[in-house]
């Protein structure tokens, strides 16, 4: 069981995340309309995964005004923002924010923190996703991981961005 901290104390994660070099497993989740959506529809195109446990939080808001910023130049990826968020929520965030090239895939009845084994199981935030990075390629391979030392950290940006250019 993989494990992560919150304000420095040990949260423990559903199990272990999938590695790079692995397939990035298909998952489902809750478009903002309440259609449902899945990451096979991005084939074809690189992916950036960004789970966080709740738009409602600043260090996750502050993550996607970022990733939605750096990403806005690589018209061939997308950002796919996970939360269990209900979808209204994440479209109200981002329409207040102006962030309109991020899709967002509400976890409330998908199947991603499950999938990846980003659920956090214990701890105040129990239940939620923890933080984590994913980059996956055009053939839905995995080829960045990052989960975030402490919730309350943000993600090393760079290092994403640089495996979004690499790829």
């Amino acid at each position: 069981m993989k494990e992560t901290k919150f304000k420095g104390n040990p949260v423990h994660l559903k199990g272990h995340i999938p590695e790079v070099g692995s397939q990035a497993p298909d998952f489902s989740y809750v478009r903002e309309d309440l259609s449902e959506g899945k990451l096979s529809a991005h084939t074809g195109k690189k992916k950036v995964i960004i789970a966080l446990p709740s738009l409602d939080t600043g260090v996750c808001q502050i993550e996607t005004r970022r990733f939605s910023k750096e990403l806005s130049g690589h018209k061939d990826a997308v950002g796919i923002v996970v939360s269990k968020d209900l979808p209204f929520a994440m479209k109200r965030f981002c329409a207040t924010e102006g962030i309109d090239n991020i899709e967002l895939a509400s976890d409330f009845r998908g199947t991603f923190t499950d999938d990846y084994n980003t659920r956090m199981e214990d701890g105040p935030l129990k239940g939620l996703s923890a933080r984590v990075i994913f980059v996956v390629d055009e053939n839905n391979k995995i080829t960045f991981t990052e989960l975030v030392d402490d919730i309350t950290h943000e993600p090393d940006y760079d290092k994403v961005m640089a495996e979004v250019k690499k790829l």
